[in-house]
């Protein structure tokens, strides 16, 4: 980014390729809309072009990638709590075990429509910091840098955020 702040544009391509899977999935998991997401990866990235003069280099990067993509979200108005699209069902499917066989298939995308509901019923700071933590598996140590909190409180919200979710998961699964 140093770079790129520098003047060598071209360097923004490389910090795409880098980096757009991982603020996707970030900002997928805080919305759960793909279109919304893709555009919101492109505004980040727009951004972090637009102002880059603001990049010191005295953290990482990421962490200032986050800062940015945390305020899109804001701008957006994409932290309110939004449906979910189906199709994003067979998404979380992919995280719980299962094999072939076509009953656990079923019962895999059943677990899955029910950790998507339960989810989508947090607020959105537990969203967040589940979406940080578990998904885009970010250190405790990362996600305080980049919601300005101390370790200790992001191992709180954790801890907090998933025993709200595990409580939201077996209402909606009874």
């Amino acid at each position: 980014m140093l770079k790129v702040k520098a003047g060598d544009l071209d360097r923004m391509g490389l910090l795409f390729q880098r980096y757009h899977r991982q603020l996707y999935g970030f900002l997928y998991h805080m919305t759960y809309q793909r279109e919304a997401a893709e555009d919101m990866v492109q505004q980040v990235f727009y951004k972090m072009l637009k102002y880059r003069h603001n990049f010191t280099g005295s953290g990482e990067f990421i962490h200032w990638m986050y800062a940015i993509a945390r305020n899109v979200l804001k701008d957006q108005g994409k932290r309110k709590k939004l449906a979910m699209a189906a199709s994003s069902v067979e998404d979380m499917a992919d995280w719980i075990p299962g094999s072939t066989n076509i009953e656990e298939q079923l019962e895999r995308k059943q677990a899955a429509q029910g950790l998507q509901q339960a989810m989508g019923r947090l607020s959105e700071d537990e969203r967040e910091i589940l979406s940080l933590s578990r998904f885009q598996e970010l250190k405790h140590q990362e996600i305080a840098q980049i919601l300005n909190i101390s370790e200790g409180a992001v191992k709180v919200r954790v801890h907090r955020a998933m025993c709200q979710l595990k409580e939201i998961y077996t209402k909606v699964e009874r």
